[in-house]
């Protein structure tokens, strides 16, 4: 059932050499080039990849480990909520960014 965990490893290996180092460092306060102009939700965007890096831990580690059956399919259960739960963050991010817009960038009173 698990498949050949060569597979899961290369998957954990790149998402923790792409997926958590740019998470982690948005939590630091750096911003992506592409996402400048967007910065309202950044830090809920840093949370919702680091929940699809939890979503890869909890799929990727009982297969490695050739965990039972039982344990691989709770661990998928738990990682739909993972999966919700990065869905929310980019979507209350999406919305946070799209009222900031709104309101436009605040000019300075000249007194």
């Amino acid at each position: 059932m698990n498949g050949n965990p060569l597979y899961h490893w290369i998957a954990l290996a790149v998402s923790a050499a792409f997926v958590l180092p740019v998470s982690v460092a948005m939590l630091a306060g750096w911003t992506p080039r592409w996402s400048r102009k967007r910065r309202a939700g950044m830090r809920l965007r840093a949370y919702g990849l680091l929940c699809g890096y939890a979503l890869m831990l909890l799929n990727g580690i009982p297969r490695i480990a050739d965990a039972s059956y039982e344990t691989v399919v709770v661990c998928m259960n738990v990682g739909f909520g993972f999966i919700a739960a990065t869905a929310v963050l980019f979507m209350v991010a999406e919305r946070k960014d799209s009222r900031a817009q709104a309101t436009g960038p605040v000019e300075p009173c000249e007194d």
